[in-house]
């Protein structure tokens, strides 16, 4: 008698699939070595100094919950960061902060269409505690990598502790905001530079693309500024005096970037009701031209309406000339009504 066979559950995927990098850092200093989480911070905590900065692409439930246990994690930071799409946000739980940024990156296409994407977003969370960081990215573009070698080859730095690590990840982060709004507004030039050329060949729908693409960079941008402010004025004793001063910075470099935002939105309308009103004059001019033809073409055939009637008792109609001279009223009459139309720009 044959069984049949038990479908066994699939095994779980290993941590290090989505582990990119674990450092150790002491005196701003890496040490050498590669790292498991747990060894990490075992020897920070061995030591009694320096943090463990760990970082993750994509990890799935099974994937960050050791981490989350090994650090404590809060079960709904690690929810949040599990599954993303998230506002950005600052929270506390016990003496864990925990940080979303949005990501954003320019992606340039030579003409627009209803399914171009010019601003393509990601998400990146920060576990940041007194001996840690994690950081949970979202998205092919979000990497850290040349962040963590910049605070590597500034021991000063990143000495001070993984509050320097947070102000180094939001500072590039807004970074990237800056360099797609200098983006950006080089398409909004080209764009108002066609809506106003004699002959546009910019669409309505064109400029509506640009300002859903400008409004999806407006929600990773705005919510963001009050995570920073708070982080700048002390809200918490991870981030100590001398790294706020960092966070102020990043802060004024996003209002920029918000007041760059706030005014592309203002163009775009702008641009929106100017190819809207563009468009209409286009079509009154062409429907005053169509007017303008149909009376010059209605005169002759008004005319030789009225001789094809066939009456007997009509005008000239017994003269040897009448045939010509109709014709030639019909074209004087023509060209008078050219004259007059033209005269007025109708034609």
């Amino acid at each position: 008698m044959s069984r049949t066979p038990v479908a066994s559950s699939p095994a779980p995927s290993p941590l290090s699939a989505s582990v990119v990098d674990c450092g150790v850092y002491v005196e701003g200093e890496r040490l050498e070595g590669r790292w498991t989480h747990e060894e990490a911070v075992a020897e920070v905590r061995r030591r009694g100094s320096g943090f463990v900065w760990i970082g993750l692409h994509e990890p799935n439930e099974d994937q960050i919950n050791g981490i989350a246990e090994t650090f404590d994690l809060h079960e709904l930071a690690v929810e949040d960061a599990v599954h993303a799409h998230q506002r950005p946000k600052l929270e506390r739980y016990d003496d864990t902060l925990f940080m979303v940024l949005k990501t954003v990156r320019y992606v340039a296409n030579k003409t627009l269409t209803t399914n171009s994407e010019i601003v393509e977003s990601g998400e990146l969370m920060a576990f940041v505690g007194r001996d840690f960081v994690i950081t949970v990215r979202h998205g092919r573009h979000a990497g850290l990598a040349r962040v963590r070698r910049q605070l590597e080859e500034t021991p000063e730095q990143i000495s001070l502790g993984p509050a320097a690590v947070l102000h180094g990840i939001a500072d590039h982060v807004v970074d990237t905001y800056l360099d797609v709004t200098e983006a950006i507004q080089d398409d909004i030039d080209k764009i108002e530079a066609e809506v106003f050329a004699l002959r546009t060949k910019v669409s309505a729908e064109q400029i509506y693309l640009m300002k859903r693409e400008v409004l999806e960079l407006r929600r990773a941008v705005m919510p963001l500024a009050k995570p920073l402010q708070r982080l700048a004025e002390g809200y918490t004793p991870i981030v100590p005096e001398q790294v706020r001063s960092y966070f102020r910075d990043v802060d004024d470099h996003l209002t920029t970037v918000s007041e760059r935002v706030a005014s592309f939105d203002e163009l775009l309308t702008t641009l929106v009701d100017a190819t809207l009103a563009k468009i209409t004059l286009q079509q009154n001019t062409d429907m005053r031209k169509i007017s303008a033809w149909v009376a010059i073409i209605s005169t002759p055939t008004m005319i030789a309406g009225i001789y094809g009637m066939n009456f007997e008792v009509m005008p000239e109609t017994d003269w040897a000339f009448g045939y010509p001279v109709t014709l030639l009223v019909m074209l004087i009459s023509c060209l008078v009504l050219f004259k007059t139309f033209r005269r007025n720009r109708w034609l």
